[in-house]
């Protein structure tokens, strides 16, 4: 999980200098589960360690990252979490929660996948090796799929119908898939994953970048609808998880869904209207040759609806503290300044040049990216 930027770090604690830190808090004689985080130094994994090692219904916290997060509470273990020598960190953990993924969408696509998938194999082996009871894994309700015809909103039950066409998508439906076949594989093991809508609060994604744009593409006939989640509301849903209040399949986020049209009342920010051919060809050619970091299959999570109920949730007793419109309000102040097309950060300069080139090409920034390409291939 990308890292969040400092305004979203309200749980941080003061590190310890030492390379395998000590808890000084957490082996005081609470009761509770002992519960291991992985990518526990960053992202939704530091600030999920800090609630953890903060609350008096766990025991103790075991942080497995490569290098030391700021939670002194916890006993830190530096390692990558694809190497077998993590099953021995495990033992007398209780409960498991995989948070060490890499979804940058700068990162080389084959890297990505070798250490998402491979890591969560080792994680899955390895636990079930040092006896623990649970692991919870952290995807995406992206794996649903965005199609036309899909409900609003989907059953959590719902099948599985995204394919490996977006960022990582391909790498969360492969890691559900070890998720199903672990406890198969090693009985006694149980595996509990949750699936986040549009994950809002220092993310950093194609759908985050969407709001980045000068224009907010909008591609005829289709119907859009955004659900969101605030990263607080996954580190709840999550600390649920691990003191295994609800266990299974679930997704998180805001109840309800936001149409386009209130979208773009609330962010102010006008709609560019694209057939489908001129915008999935754009982006894909675009993405082709290297200009963007995003695929064409990034685009039909803008284009469809990907709604999901977070009934089961509800039924644990678990409620959203975040709304969909509060949310959207903390994304737009959060990428306030900055400059995206066709998923592309652009610098001020950058971005003032394509706005001025037209709608169109400022929203696909097809000019001024290719214009830049041409130039770099001229000097070599």
């Amino acid at each position: 999980m990308s890292s969040p930027d400092p305004q979203v770090r309200a749980a941080r604690n003061l590190a310890t200098p030492s390379s395998e830190s000590k808890p000084t808090k957490n082996s005081s004689g609470r009761r509770g589960p002992v519960v291991a985080v992985t990518g526990a130094a960053t992202g939704v994994g530091e600030l999920l360690t800090a609630r953890l090692a903060a609350s008096d219904e766990i025991k103790q916290v075991i942080a497995i990252d490569e290098r030391r997060g700021e939670t002194s509470d916890a006993t830190w273990h530096i390692l990558d979490v694809r190497d077998p020598a993590i099953a021995e960190k495990l033992r007398g953990a209780d409960v498991v929660v995989h948070l060490a993924l890499d979804l940058d969408l700068e990162t080389d696509p084959a890297a990505r996948t070798a250490y998402n998938v491979r890591g969560t194999q080792t994680v899955l082996t390895a636990a079930a090796a040092a006896g623990v009871h649970r692991v919870v894994l952290c995807t995406s309700a992206m794996v649903y799929g965005a199609l036309p015809d899909n409900d609003l909103p989907l059953s959590e039950d719902a099948e599985l119908r995204a394919t490996a066409e977006a960022t990582g998508v391909g790498d969360l439906l492969e890691i559900e898939r070890l998720g199903r076949r672990a406890p198969r594989a090693h009985p006694g093991l149980n595996v509990t994953v949750v699936r986040p809508t549009v994950l809002v609060g220092g993310t950093d994604t194609a759908l985050t970048r969407y709001f980045e744009s000068p224009r907010l593409l909008v591609v005829a006939g289709s119907r859009p609808a955004w659900q969101f989640c605030h990263v607080d509301d996954l580190v709840s849903a999550l600390e649920y998880a691990a003191l295994e209040r609800i266990e299974g399949e679930f997704a998180v986020g805001c109840d309800g869904w936001l149409e386009q049209e209130e979208v773009e009342e609330i962010s102010g920010v006008r709609r560019m209207e694209l057939p489908s051919a001129v915008a999935l060809g754009a982006a894909a050619r675009l993405h082709r040759i290297g200009l963007t970091p995003s695929p064409a299959g990034d685009l039909a999570y803008t284009m469809h609806p990907w709604v999901v109920s977070v009934s089961r949730l509800h039924d644990a007793g678990w409620r959203p503290r975040w709304t969909n419109e509060e949310v959207l309000s903390a994304l737009l102040e959060e990428v306030e300044g900055r400059h995206t097309v066709a998923g592309r950060r652009l610098g001020r300069k950058d971005a003032t040049a394509a706005g001025a080139a037209g709608a169109t090409v400022a929203l696909l920034g097809t000019a001024a990216l290719v214009r830049r390409a041409r130039r770099a291939r001229r000097r070599f």
